[in-house]
């Protein structure tokens, strides 16, 4: 699991988390849901938000935020499907499809530096507080920025539940969740979860989700066993990374012998840190579960960032050869190869990551790698259009026109790689001086 960079100085302790098993088991439980609603899944992104409040919301078109607090006080995957389920109908409704210029016109990497810029207004029920932070009272300062009208939260359920229905799910999640939402109704803004903040929520919504689910004909099909593995899972990791150890031990004990609950442990161990403890855990699951390349992602994970890149190799290999088009796991092999310091690493690692970044593009952390890689290989006009696309999804304007002056001055003349540099450089000069302009 990892943090990323973009937006750290709008986001107080907010961060993007990158993790490929989570985004995966997410990803699986919406694709049916954006595929009922005539979406192309692969072209709605969805974050993880680090943040302990319960929320969910969508932004920019089609962009699916979800924090980690919502992903971790789900009790079942139902609750978590329902939940995405009535995101997807605000995207397919088109609701906030349409955001200010300041973050239309300069990249993803924009929106999502605002979107973490939100999170103490949100928390105080002023979403366009934060927005004003973020961008410094700018137009977007609004509280409809993130917030729904009753009719768009009607629709989306409505939307939500027939996505449910086509695809044979339960709506009793989403029922369950808005169960847990009208009980802070009475509460002051400050005190409710930012989710409630922003999706107005009436007994009329509440009744209409419970007639869908009475007389809904898979009212009482459960959730899988995949689902119920893969959720438990997820929240295990997510318990265990973000809440102190001592926490994850009370939660998951040592009498608790489940997959979920060892790896918590595992993790908790590596998060102490006890590093022999760490490893015995990670390499008893890897030795019961052998083809789960999250395991092996994980042992990789604890040995580099302890300093043995070369007893890391192996795991960060089988991860690889385990889920191939896991583009975030083969930045993770890159990396992990450029660590070991010799010209034959420095070559597999330039491969890796000229394959990772197909699907890894608006990771800026993967720019970065794929610099180093390059520089390495001397190839120095390729490492600064590299550092040039780092530091434009980071808005570092003024080094991204830097690096890609930089870059066309080593690039062959015409070349596309010479043609992109040139835009990012005019990109770089446009954003720097609206930021200058206010």
């Amino acid at each position: 699991m990892t943090l990323s960079n973009v937006g750290l100085s709008f986001a107080q302790g907010r961060s993007l988390i990158r993790d490929a098993e989570i985004e995966a088991t997410i990803r699986d439980f919406s694709t049916p849901l954006f595929q009922a609603a005539g979406l192309v899944p692969e072209a709605i992104d969805i974050y993880i938000i680090k943040d302990d409040s319960l929320n969910a919301f969508v932004a920019g078109g089609q962009n699916l935020f979800i924090h980690t607090g919502l992903l971790m006080r789900t009790k079942d995957p139902l609750e978590l499907i329902g939940v995405i389920a009535h995101e997807t109908g605000h995207i397919s409704g088109g609701h906030l499809a349409r955001t200010s210029d300041a973050i239309s016109s300069a990249s993803t990497a924009a929106l999502v530096a605002t979107i973490l810029g939100l999170g103490a207004a949100l928390a105080a029920g002023n979403a366009g507080a934060g927005a004003a932070i973020a961008l410094g009272g700018s137009s977007v300062a609004e509280r409809s920025f993130l917030e729904y009208s009753r009719t768009q939260e009607s629709s989306a359920d409505q939307a939500g539940l027939t996505f449910l229905e086509q695809t044979g799910q339960s709506a009793k999640g989403l029922t369950e969740f808005l169960r847990v939402l009208s009980g802070q109704e009475l509460l002051s803004p400050s005190r409710r979860d930012p989710y409630l903040n922003t999706h107005p929520l009436t007994r009329d919504r509440i009744a209409t989700v419970e007639a869908h689910v009475e007389r809904s004909q898979f009212r009482d099909t459960p959730a899988t066993k995949d689902q119920l593995d893969r959720h438990a899972r997820m929240v295990a990791k997510l318990f265990a990374f973000i809440k102190p150890p001592a926490q994850t031990f009370r939660k998951y004990p040592e009498t608790d012998n489940s997959l979920p609950a060892r790896y918590a442990r595992a993790i908790a161990y590596y998060e102490i840190p006890d590093l022999p403890k760490a490893l015995e855990l990670v390499r008893a699951l890897n030795k019961d579960y052998p083809d789960d390349p999250f395991f092996h992602e994980l042992e990789g994970q604890i040995l580099f960032e302890n300093g043995r890149p070369v007893e890391a190799l192996p795991s960060y290999e089988t991860a690889h050869r385990l889920a191939p088009h896991s583009g975030q796991i083969e930045v993770l092999l890159a990396r992990n190869l450029l660590a070991m310091n010799d010209a034959a690493s420095d070559e597999q690692a330039l491969a890796h990551m000229e394959s990772a970044i197909r699907t890894e593009d608006d990771w800026s952390s993967a720019w970065r790698e794929l610099a180093i890689a390059y520089g390495r290989v001397g190839r120095l006009g390729d490492s600064a259009l590299a550092l040039a696309e780092e530091a434009i999804r980071e808005r570092r304007w003024r080094d991204a026109e830097g690096q890609a002056k930089r870059a066309q001055a080593q690039l062959p003349k015409g070349s596309a790689a010479t043609l992109r540099a040139l835009d990012i450089e005019e990109l770089a000069k446009r954003e720097y001086e609206k930021k200058k302009n206010g």
